[in-house]
């Protein structure tokens, strides 16, 4: 009974993940829209923020509960699997052309904060603090102000209004943009409290460590709204959003995740060692070299990038957790 109870949290908690994000996305770029802003800042701000949610409030979560595992594996098996898994699929689907603004800014900045985190998290031994969470998250905030401050100074933004207002749908209402952010938030909340009580029963059922079902069941769970997200993009040939949507999910998941969730309550990982980092790091030059060379990630490069994923998940379960 135990079993079945606990596999029905499963699945409402994917759902409700899934769902919750899908709607306050929905609603994030409705208003965002209104504001007049790039597909590529849309991707990098609000859309990687919406589907970066999950993860936020499953570490969270994770970290009231006293799962340090769970909260720091999450985040480095989410961005694992948003540049391997997520970028690979999208690049295999259709070869995903990449903007040279990324290059000035982002790029840089993930690569940074990544470094930053690993530092951070060995420094406190294998943990991260309130102060470490603090200077995280105010470089967001640096970040965020800095970004919409070039993209008004650049002028993007009425190239964006523009081709709003070439497009076909109607504009959604403010007030219905509004309600769709409430009740994604709202279902994401529910969501993640169904989903982390039951990766932890199945860690102690099944005798795996939390810190392979933090960076594996569920990362690729609360990863669901960047992988349709990115799918749906490049299949409509938004690709700015797309990748944007990966490279700012990662940004938000280290500055935002890792700086929130500590000024919660202090993170504890022993079990996450230098070799998830190690993959998560290696990750972000592999990317900026496919990205730079001509200009896109071909499905020759999408493919090697799902190969790596594959790999790792599978040393994950061969190693049993360590």
């Amino acid at each position: 009974m135990e079993l079945l109870k606990n596999i029905g949290f499963c699945i409402v908690g994917v759902a409700l993940l899934y769902f919750g994000a899908e709607y306050l996305i929905k609603g994030g770029v409705a208003i965002a829209e209104k504001l007049g802003v790039s597909p590529l800042l849309i991707g990098l701000t609000l859309v990687a923020f919406g589907t970066s949610a999950p993860e936020l409030v499953v570490s969270i979560q994770a970290a009231l509960n006293d799962s340090g595992d769970i909260a720091v594996g999450n985040v480095i098996g989410s961005n694992i699997c948003n540049v391997a898994l997520i970028l690979g699929l999208c690049a295999i689907i259709k070869p995903i052309i990449t903007n040279e603004k990324l290059f000035k800014l982002d790029m840089p900045l993930l690569l940074g904060a990544s470094i930053l985190f690993a530092c951070f998290y060995f420094a406190d031994g294998r943990g991260i603090n309130f102060w470490q969470g603090a200077v995280l998250f105010t470089i967001l905030v640096v970040y965020l102000v800095w970004s919409f401050y070039q993209e008004k100074k650049s002028g993007s933004g009425e190239l964006a209004a523009a081709a709003e207002e070439e497009g076909g749908d109607k504009p959604c209402p403010v007030w219905l943009a509004l309600i769709m952010v409430v009740g994604g938030l709202a279902g994401l909340v529910f969501g993640a409290k169904c989903f982390v009580a039951s990766a932890v029963y199945f860690a102690l059922a099944m005798g795996v460590s939390q810190a392979v079902v933090g960076l594996t069941i569920v990362a690729i769970g609360t990863s669901l709204p960047e992988l349709a997200t990115s799918v749906v993009a490049v299949i409509k040939n938004e690709r700015d959003i797309a990748v944007g949507n990966i490279v700012g999910s990662n940004i938000f998941n280290i500055l935002v995740i890792m700086g929130i969730a500590p000024m919660v309550s202090d993170l504890h990982a022993p079990n996450i060692g230098m070799a998830d980092l190690s993959v998560m790091l290696a990750l972000v030059p592999v990317l900026w070299i496919m990205m730079k060379t001509g200009k896109k990630v071909s499905r020759v490069e999408g493919g090697i990038l799902l190969a790596v994923y594959i790999a790792y998940t599978g040393w994950l379960f061969v190693k049993g957790g360590c």
